[in-house]
C-alpha cells in the first residue's frame, strides 16, 4: 500500500470529499455527488474527471465498491490517511481550540456541580458518547501507594453511612456503606477525626494494615472505637481499590447501528461490557505521557472482537499528572475532526474541572 500515500493533490481533495460525504450520509459516494459539492478543492472538475481519479484511488486501495452500488466507500487505509491529514500539514484541523463553540458549551455545562476525579470521569464517558454517537470510555488511573488526605462520614439512616475519602492524588471516593450495627453521628465524627489525626499522609493500604494491628492489640474501651473505625475504613476503601481502576462506559447502544452481523455485534458488545478488557485495550495503546490525541484503527490486534471499530483516546491530566484515560470507541464512519477535538478539549480542561487534593 505504499503507493496509497503518494496520491496527487487533486486525488487527495477528491478522497477527502468522499470521506466527509460518507461520514455525513453513510451512503456510497458517486462522482456526480462530488461534482455537485463544488468545494474549493474540487470546483471545476467534471464528473468524468472525478470518476477517473476515483478509479485510480480504488487501484491504490483507498476506495472500494460495495456490492453493485455505483458509488464507492473509503477503506480503512483511506481513513488513516484522512486522520493524518487532519492532524498534520500546514493547517491542522485537530486542536482543542478548534472545537465548536456549541460543543464547548455542551461540555462545560455538563460539568457544572460535578466534583471529584471519579465523578468527572463518569460524566466524561457520558459527554463523549453524546458528542460522538459512539461509546464514551473513561478509566481512572491506578494510584499506586495513594495517600490519605481526608475522610468524612455522615449518617444517612440507621446502619447506613455516606463515606467520602479524599487522597492526595486528588481521587475522591464516595460510597454509601451498610454497617453491621448503627453508629451515631458522634461516633462517626469521632471515627473520622481518629483517621484524619492518626493516618493523614499514610497509604490507604498502610491504614488497613495498621488498623488490623491496633484492633488485635487493644483490649479496652478504646476497642469499641477501633472496631467502628476498622469497619468504616474497610467498607469505604475495599482492598481492590488500590489495584483495580474504575471504568466508566456510556453509549454502548450507539453501536447497534454498526453494519455488522448479529454474532459480530454480540461479540463487540460483550467486549465493551467486560471492563478489564477495556482497561487492557486502552493500556496497550495509550501512553500516560503522550501529549496528543491518538487514533487507533487496528484494535483487532489486541481484541479480535473489536475489528472494524476505531479508538480515539488521550490521557486525562490533573496538576501535570495522569488521572486516567478518556476516549471514544466507534465505527470508522465517525466525525473524526469533532471527536478528536472533543477528546483533546476534555483531556485539557480536566485539570480545571477536577478538584485538587487540598480542596
Amino acid at each position: 500500500m505504499a503507493d496509497a500515500w503518494r496520491i496527487t493533490a487533486r486525488q487527495r481533495a477528491i478522497l477527502t470529499a468522499i470521506i466527509e460525504s460518507y461520514i455525513e450520509t453513510g451512503e456510497p459516494v458517486g462522482s456526480g455527488t462530488i461534482a455537485r459539492l463544488q468545494s474549493r478543492e474540487t470546483s471545476g472538475m467534471s464528473s468524468a474527471t472525478i470518476r477517473n481519479e476515483m478509479a485510480e484511488l480504488a487501484d491504490a486501495g483507498l476506495l472500494e465498491q460495495p456490492h453493485t452500488s455505483a458509488g464507492r466507500v473509503p477503506t480503512a487505509q483511506a481513513f488513516r490517511m484522512y486522520v493524518e491529514q487532519l492532524s498534520g500539514g500546514t493547517h491542522p484541523r485537530v486542536d482543542a481550540k478548534r472545537l465548536t463553540a456549541r460543543s464547548r458549551h455542551q461540555i462545560d455545562s455538563s460539568f457544572v456541580g460535578v466534583a471529584g476525579t471519579q465523578a468527572v470521569l463518569e460524566r466524561t464517558s457520558h459527554v463523549l458518547a453524546t458528542l460522538s454517537s459512539g461509546v464514551g470510555v473513561a478509566i481512572a488511573a491506578v494510584a499506586e501507594g495513594d495517600f490519605l488526605e481526608h475522610v468524612y462520614f455522615s449518617r444517612l439512616a440507621p446502619a447506613s453511612v455516606l463515606a467520602v475519602v479524599v487522597t492526595r492524588s486528588g481521587m475522591v471516593r464516595d460510597r454509601v456503606l451498610t454497617l453491621d450495627r448503627d453508629l451515631t453521628s458522634v461516633e462517626l465524627n469521632t471515627a473520622g477525626n481518629f483517621l484524619n489525626e492518626h493516618f493523614r499522609g499514610w497509604s490507604v493500604e498502610q491504614v488497613r494494615l495498621e488498623l488490623a494491628k491496633l484492633v488485635e492489640r487493644e483490649r479496652s474501651e478504646y476497642q469499641r472505637l477501633l472496631n467502628a473505625v476498622q469497619q468504616l475504613w474497610v467498607k469505604a476503601v475495599p482492598s481492590t481499590d488500590s489495584s483495580t481502576p474504575s471504568v466508566y462506559v456510556e453509549g454502548v447502544a450507539n453501536l447497534v447501528g454498526v453494519n455488522v452481523d448479529g454474532e459480530r455485534l454480540r461479540e463487540m458488545l460483550a467486549a465493551l461490557e467486560a471492563k478489564q478488557r477495556l482497561v487492557d485495550l486502552l493500556n496497550a495503546y495509550i501512553d500516560a505521557h503522550q501529549q496528543s490525541v491518538r487514533v487507533i484503527f487496528d484494535l483487532e490486534q489486541q481484541a479480535p472482537e473489536m475489528a472494524g471499530l476505531v479508538l480515539i483516546a488521550a490521557p486525562a491530566r490533573m496538576a501535570g499528572e495522569s488521572r486516567g484515560t478518556i476516549g471514544v470507541i466507534g465505527s470508522t464512519r465517525m466525525d473524526y475532526e469533532n471527536t478528536m477535538n472533543a477528546v483533546s478539549y476534555l483531556s485539557r480542561v480536566f485539570d480545571r474541572i477536577a478538584p485538587h487534593p487540598n480542596e
